[in-house]
C-alpha cells in the first residue's frame, strides 16, 4: 500500500497508538498468515505523528471512524468503519485494523488516495469525506 504521489505526515491519537501497539502485542506476527499486513500496521505507526485525541485534525480517520470512499476504478461509492477486531463484522461494513483496507485506512486524510495491491490486480481508493470521527464528536474513550 502506499500514499497517493507523496509520502504524507499521518496522525494518531495517543489513545489508539496504546490500544493498538497493545493488540500487536498479542497477535504473533510470525505464525500470522497475515503477518505482512501486521508489519504494515507497525511501520504505519512507527511513522505516525502522536497526537493529543483533542487535537487530531477531523479530516483524519482514527479507530472506530466512519468514512465514505471512492472507487476510482469502479466509481463505486463505499462505507466503511474502522474496528478493532474484536468489533468488525463485514456484513455491516466494521472493518478491522487487521485487514488490509483497514490498515490502509488507519491516518489517512480527506482527499488522499489510498492505493494497494490486491490478488486482481491495484485497488485504488480516494477519501471522500469522514461521516464519523470520535475525536470530533467528543467522544474520547470508544
Amino acid at each position: 500500500m502506499k500514499r497517493s504521489a507523496e509520502e504524507r505526515a499521518i496522525y494518531i491519537t495517543e489513545f489508539d497508538q496504546t490500544r493498538l501497539d497493545e493488540l500487536l502485542d498479542q497477535v504473533n506476527t510470525e505464525d500470522s498468515r497475515d503477518s505482512k499486513h501486521l508489519r504494515e500496521l507497525e511501520d504505519e505507526l512507527l511513522r505516525a505523528e502522536v497526537v493529543e485525541p483533542r487535537d487530531i485534525p477531523a479530516d483524519v480517520i482514527t479507530m472506530n471512524s466512519r468514512v465514505c470512499l471512492k472507487d476510482l476504478d469502479s466509481g463505486e461509492e463505499l462505507h466503511y468503519t474502522l474496528v478493532f477486531p474484536g468489533d468488525a463484522r463485514l456484513e455491516d461494513n466494521r472493518i478491522s485494523i487487521l485487514a488490509p483496507v483497514g490498515t490502509a485506512l488507519l491516518g489517512y486524510r480527506v482527499g488522499d488516495t489510498i492505493t494497494w495491491k490486491v490478488p486482481g490486480g491495484t485497488r485504488r481508493l480516494k477519501v471522500k469525506k469522514i461521516l464519523y470521527q470520535p475525536e470530533a464528536a467528543g467522544d474520547f474513550h470508544l
